[in-house]
């Protein structure tokens, strides 16, 4: 079990506020402050700064906050294998919008068909789905998006190109169409914390452009209405092969540079061991 003082930590680490940490922990702001000054005696570290007036964390309370995490999960690890006793299998999965309504069905039929099987699956956004691992409400997610390396693990699901959508009947179908002449459409997007977003983003970016640089723009965070409003010609948008594939009314393009491609992965807490919770919802032979 974690001590205490780790708890208060992770929790000033999750809202960034003393006055806030202690209205969620039910104690005073002094309590709260003792027990950080208790960690950072025993660490010999400092783990708090203000910058600005704002609460800041530093490098060595980061990596704190990494190894507590872990263990926090550790930890509960250990208590489902103790728990067990050859009942039902529970697992807690994420996948960003692209995977869980098209890619991952086959899997969770597969996972499903055992009666002794139980799940709980989110489907959200990188970022939102991220958060759910660092506070330990999920195993493992499987995203597009992009993750930070030192805080997450990963293992390659696989790769998928990311395509341009129109109207069937739109002029860029079945065409390969530059930079400047993309720029002149209504594009059609995700909302911030997207990992499609973030993708489309960086893309642009390397053609020294951005969202901004298009004659209209339209957010949607549904990838449903996403389609509908492709299909009947009010914009734009970019998906992943796999999605545009789903549905023979929608035309494809392509951008002038190459074919974009880039991996699904499936993320987990740095530190922790899921490969065995893995291996059972993706089969014996993912390995």
């Amino acid at each position: 079990m974690l001590d205490y003082r780790i708890e208060t930590f992770l929790t000033l680490c999750e809202c960034g506020s003393y006055h806030q940490a202690a209205e969620i922990l039910h104690l005073t702001q002094p309590a709260i402050t003792q027990q950080i000054h208790h960690l950072e005696q025993e660490y010999g570290c400092k783990l708090f700064r203000y910058a600005n007036r704002k609460l800041e964390k530093t490098d060595a309370a980061s990596l704190l906050e990494t190894h507590a995490r872990a263990v926090r999960q550790q930890e509960q690890i250990l208590r489902e294998k103790l728990q067990k006793q050859g009942a039902v299998c529970s697992l807690r999965i994420g996948a960003t919008k692209t995977i869980g309504d098209y890619v991952l069905t086959e899997h969770l039929h597969r996972f499903l068909n055992d009666a002794n099987h139980s799940l709980e699956f989110l489907v959200d956004n990188t970022d939102h789905l991220l958060r759910e691992l660092e506070e330990n409400r999920l195993d493992f997610a499987v995203i597009e998006g992009f993750f930070d390396k030192e805080r997450f693990d990963s293992i390659l699901f696989c790769r998928e190109p990311f395509v341009g959508i129109c109207h069937k009947k739109h002029p860029f179908a079945d065409q390969t169409v530059s930079i400047e002449t993309l720029l002149d459409e209504t594009i059609i997007h995700r909302e911030a914390g997207s990992g499609t977003r973030a993708i489309l983003e960086q893309e642009l970016r390397s053609y020294n452009e951005s969202l901004n640089r298009f004659r209209h723009r339209i957010c949607i965070s549904s990838f449903k209405v996403i389609l509908d409003l492709v299909r009947e010609g009010y914009g734009i948008s970019f998906v992943y092969n796999v999605l545009a594939d789903k549905d023979p009314s929608l035309g494809k393009f392509y951008l002038q540079g190459g074919q974009m491609v880039r991996e699904f992965n499936i993320v987990y807490l740095k530190g922790t061991d899921q490969k065995e919770k893995i291996k059972v919802f993706f089969g014996e032979t993912f390995f």
